[in-house]
């Protein structure tokens, strides 16, 4: 079970406004007229040294003409349209932690900026996107101490969760660049990164990466919100020169260099299903699922269905447990007394009719059948699924953990009690949430857990629980999750025609309801994205991963 953190919080307005609201830009801008515009370059230089996270060095220059005509290049583009990404852009605007980190830092500013959740935690109870968070397709390590390619920040945004369209520049024109920076420019749910050679700007250094904050269409100049803050401003930049410094070669891949735009699904990546490569062992368990496997299926002893099945599960690598997960919410107690919102009904319901979905598959009859019929395989329940006892035990200690803000659990922290409550208001459906209380020397912190629940009648081996209801997912609904989506090949080495069509039949994702077909065509997007990272195949092929 994956375990989440908080995500944000919703600004209380009145009395705050939100600097990217309407209402947010217009006191900016009303600012701007009542205090810059008095041309006071003394008042700019110290609003900008005192200013915790300031842009007003866009405006402050020694020179006073340039101070003027960079003043009129931003009012300019806010009139025309062309501004509308920057206050998304400049509210998580960050400055890269290490000097290789460029691309890192511009993604994470882009993802916060696009509200998009991390679905783990980053310090403390709380979910955010940071460089740190982004290590999934290249060792932090090696990041730092040589950057990172074009084409790792594009696999690294898409595994991430955000929509991406890439373009390196030898494969793409000047003229489809601009109109790109037009659209992102006028829009803030779609941002622009590029990745550049700083040496046709006169700058030192080689490659880097940074957003692009705004357009000005007259002078076809781009605002670079530079995240080497320590070295360089925001500046505004050419398009002729700046697609010039992309259209470069980066000598670590020989590849052109290029641009990447990043905006929000239409849904969440992940409903209650997800594959991760956190784990050290993910890249031994893709390979023996992707590789090994088919070699596997291609036995002459895989005669029928049930051969299949026990050929998959009997094995699967002693991790794999870590590499496919079910989503569980957690929150704190007193946060919400004993009422759920409307946002977390209706994410809890989104999340039970997936599990519905799931249990309605033929292939979960094959799945629980094998489960319940085989003690070969029945060790996989102690890796995959728990009671709720057991789900409530283990949040106490995690909530023990998360707000402690503690990567392990600290002695000084226990687990007085834990329970299963079901909350019903007049027309739901019963909510069931899992509690635990964390008690430490200081007090105590009640934390829930949000768990999806169908009242689907199973049982597994050794549960104890046969025919229990409702049931919580567990081992039978998440290997049902991992062989929906395995990459159609898998199946291609099965000799026995007739075994050969009734499991593709079974794990079609043209047969599946809508909602679930979303959720496992995105795990096989998951599973396409891992292999080219194992591969080393992400530089080759930019496009989002085919389902």
């Amino acid at each position: 079970m994956a375990m989440a953190g908080l995500y944000r919080r919703v600004l209380p307005s009145p009395p705050a406004i939100d600097f990217s609201s309407n209402e947010g830009k217009a006191s900016f801008l009303i600012f701007f007229f009542l205090k810059i515009r008095v041309y006071d370059v003394s008042f700019c230089f110290n609003y900008a040294l005192t200013s915790c996270d300031c842009y007003f060095f866009l405006f402050f220059c020694t020179d006073f003409h340039l101070f003027l005509e960079l003043q009129q290049l931003f009012l300019e583009a806010i009139q025309n349209g062309t501004m509308e990404g920057f206050f998304k852009l400049i509210s998580y605007f960050q400055t890269q932690s290490e000097p290789a980190y460029c691309g890192l830092a511009s993604l994470s500013m882009v993802l916060n900026a696009l509200a998009i959740d991390p679905g783990r935690k980053w310090k403390g109870p709380w979910r955010w996107f940071d460089e740190s968070m982004l290590d999934c397709c290249e060792p932090l390590e090696k990041v730092k101490a040589k950057g990172i390619s074009f084409g790792k920040v594009v696999c690294l945004a898409h595994c991430a969760g955000a929509k991406v369209e890439a373009f390196r520049s030898n494969l793409s024109t000047i003229d489809d660049f601009r109109k790109h920076v037009m659209a992102c420019t006028t829009s803030d749910d779609c941002h622009l990164i590029s990745s550049y050679h700083r040496g046709l700007f006169k700058q030192t250094g080689s490659g880097h990466f940074s957003p692009i904050g705004g357009y000005h269409a007259e002078k076809d100049m781009a605002l670079i919100l530079d995240v080497a803050r320590f070295k360089y401003p925001p500046h505004w930049v050419p398009v002729p020169l700046l697609w010039e410094a992309m259209n470069t070669i980066d000598e670590a891949t020989g590849l052109h260099r290029g641009f990447m735009l990043v905006s929000k699904l239409h849904r969440a990546p992940a409903l209650l299903y997800t594959l991760s490569c956190k784990h050290e062992s993910w890249v031994s368990i893709s390979k023996h699922l992707m590789d090994d496997l088919p070699v596997l299926l291609s036995s002459e002893n895989v005669k029928d269905i049930k051969d299949v099945l026990t050929t998959l599960l009997s094995n699967l690598p002693p991790n794999f447990a870590e590499f496919i997960k079910w989503i569980a919410e957690v929150r704190r107690q007193e946060e919400n007394g004993q009422k759920l919102s409307e946002e977390e009904k209706g994410r809890l319901a989104i999340k039970e009719e997936v599990l519905k979905q799931v249990q309605g598959t033929p292939l979960y009859k094959h799945v629980t059948s094998l489960l319940v019929s085989e003690d070969s395989v029945c060790q996989l329940k102690a890796e995959t699924e728990s009671s709720l006892t057991n789900v409530a035990a283990s949040i106490c200690c995690q909530g023990a953990d998360i707000f402690a803000g503690r990567s392990g659990l600290s002695d000084r922290f226990c687990c007085r009690q834990t329970c299963v409550r079901c909350y019903r208001a007049t027309g739901d459906n019963p909510a069931t949430v899992v509690s635990g209380t964390v008690v430490n020397g200081n007090g105590e912190q009640g934390v829930d857990v949000l768990v999806p629940t169908s009242q689907a009648k199973t049982s597994c081996c050794s549960s104890g629980q046969n025919g229990c209801s409702p049931m919580h997912p567990g081992s039978n609904d998440v290997l049902t999750a991992l062989l929906l989506a395995l990459p159609p090949q898998t199946w291609s080495h099965i000799k026995d025609m007739k075994v050969l069509q009734e499991i593709e039949n079974l794990v079609s994702a043209e047969n599946l309801p809508p909602l679930l077909q979303e959720e496992i065509l995105h795990l096989r997007g998951q599973f396409l994205l891992l292999k080219r990272c194992k591969d080393n195949k992400v530089e080759e092929d930019l496009a989002a991963p085919p389902f």
